[in-house]
């Protein structure tokens, strides 16, 4: 065998990409950018025939905070530009990170999210939350810009 896993995102092991897991978005215009699985489809449906999953990331991550910024500088800098999209499982690749991201399924699905108003609504609730989790300074990694 040529040793490449056409199953990639399977891996005999079990399921890598579910719920939860954060992954790096490899392919379009958040490449590089991390991201959080909130619903993923292994199998593929009739309008795509593939693997994917329904994720959340961030576009534009929060900038350094130094000790001598005052508070209103110190939030302005501390905000994300989230992203919600559907991804091509192999498009995504996971991490050994995983964050809990409680939020709700019925808004979060791929119907609602092709709503441009339900999009709206959906990214302005995820912002809040990936604001308050980077507040609390858990999973320090997420909130970071890749870097090589």
């Amino acid at each position: 065998s040529s040793g490449i896993n056409a199953e990639w995102p399977l891996r005999p092991g079990g399921r890598i990409i579910k719920p939860g897991k954060v992954v790096l978005v490899l392919n379009g215009r958040n490449a590089g950018r991390k991201a959080v699985i909130i619903k993923n489809q292994d199998d593929g449906t009739g309008d795509r025939p593939y693997g994917h999953a329904l994720v959340v990331g961030i576009q534009r991550y929060p900038k350094k905070i130094t000790r001598s910024m005052g508070k209103k500088k110190a939030n302005k800098r501390s905000k994300i530009k989230p992203f919600v999209k559907v991804y091509n499982a192999n498009h995504l690749m996971p991490t050994r990170y995983q964050l809990d991201l409680n939020v709700d399924k019925d808004l979060f699905n791929k119907n609602q999210i092709k709503d441009p108003g339900q999009k709206k609504k959906a990214l302005r609730i995820v912002k809040g939350k990936l604001e308050e989790k980077y507040k609390t300074a858990k999973s320090r990694w997420f909130f970071q810009k890749l870097r090589i």
